[in-house]
């Protein structure tokens, strides 16, 4: 089963595994600290901004058009600055590691 490590805006380091679905529920349904998500994955908001591990980075994809405009307003954003509700958990992202941004 696919895992994903989350590092919190503390530094903790929350590992969880699912079968599918994408970052954000996966962070929501563990209670990871830092990921809201409160547009409900729909790429309208920026609650589950996270940045991508360099080393998943080019796995995980460039995020859409629609997904820049909304990391164009977060002050935090960069280069590997992802919203987690446009990453699809695949067995090929298993370990991906992302930093939530909070």
């Amino acid at each position: 089963m696919p895992q994903v490590t989350y590092i919190t805006p503390d530094g903790e380091q929350v590992t969880v595994e699912a079968r599918r679905g994408d970052l954000m529920t996966l962070a929501v349904k563990h209670g990871v600290a830092g990921i809201e998500g409160n547009c409900g994955g729909v790429c309208a908001c920026g609650t589950c901004h996270v940045q991508v591990d360099e080393s998943w980075f080019e796995k995980a994809g460039p995020a859409s058009d629609d997904e820049l405009g909304v990391l164009e307003f977060e002050d935090s954003a960069g280069p590997t600055s992802r919203l987690s509700c446009q990453i699809k958990l695949t067995a090929e992202l298993d370990g991906i590691v992302v930093r939530v941004v909070g």
